[in-house]
C-alpha cells in the first residue's frame, strides 16, 4: 500500500510542478471558464461558421468540449500548452466520443489560424496583446473572436455581454477585419 501511495504522491507532485512550469512560461495558469461564461460564449455565435471553431488556450476543456458537443458537424480545435489540463481534455474527448474535436498540446502563437471561422479565448492581457499582433501579421480574412474577460488591445468590440455574476464578467465579441 505504501508503494501505491508514493506513486500517487509523485504523480500529484509532477502534475503540480508541470502546471507551475507552464504558468511561469505563459504568465497565467490554466483557468476554467465558468458555466455562465461558456453559455454566453456559445450563445454569442449568431451565424453559421464555415471554418473551424478554435479555442486558444483550451485548458481543462470546459469550453472546447461544449463547442464540440453543441456543433457536432463542425470541426473544433483546441490549443493548450499545459500537459495535465490537455490530458484531462483528451480523456474527456474520447470518453464522450467527440470525433469532431482535435486537441493540440501547442502554443497557439505557433498555430495556423487562417482557416478559422471563430476564435474563442480566455487569455490574459499579455496573451491578448500577442493574439492581436498575430492576427495583424497573419490573418487576411474576416473572423469572429469571442473573448472571456479580456479585451483585444486597440480594437473595438462589436458587442460586450455582461454576465450576471459577482464580477459582471465581460464577454467581448469582435468581427475582425484585416486593416
Amino acid at each position: 500500500m505504501a508503494f501505491l501511495e508514493l506513486i500517487l504522491i509523485a504523480l500529484l507532485l509532477l502534475t503540480a510542478l508541470s502546471i507551475v512550469w507552464t504558468t511561469l512560461q505563459t504568465g497565467i495558469s490554466p483557468m476554467m471558464s465558468s458555466g455562465k461564461a461558456c453559455q454566453a460564449m456559445l450563445a454569442s455565435i449568431d451565424r453559421t461558421a464555415k471554418g473551424p471553431l478554435i479555442d486558444l488556450g483550451s485548458g481543462w476543456g470546459t469550453l472546447v468540449i461544449a463547442l464540440a458537443r453543441n456543433h457536432p458537424h463542425q470541426q473544433v480545435i483546441g490549443y493548450e500548452l499545459s500537459w495535465f489540463p490537455w490530458l484531462v481534455s483528451i480523456i474527456r474527448k474520447y470518453s464522450l466520443g467527440l470525433d469532431n474535436l482535435t486537441l493540440y498540446r501547442k502554443d497557439f502563437n505557433n498555430a495556423e489560424l487562417s482557416n478559422a471561422s471563430i476564435l474563442f479565448c480566455y487569455l490574459f492581457p499579455g496573451g491578448m496583446a500577442a493574439l492581436h499582433q498575430k492576427l495583424q501579421r497573419e490573418l487576411l480574412n474576416e473572423i469572429i473572436i469571442v473573448s472571456n474577460t479580456f479585451a483585444l488591445p486597440l480594437y473595438q468590440p462589436t458587442k460586450v455581454i455582461r454576465l450576471k455574476d459577482i464580477y459582471r464578467t465581460p464577454i467581448y465579441v469582435y468581427y475582425w477585419r484585416p486593416r
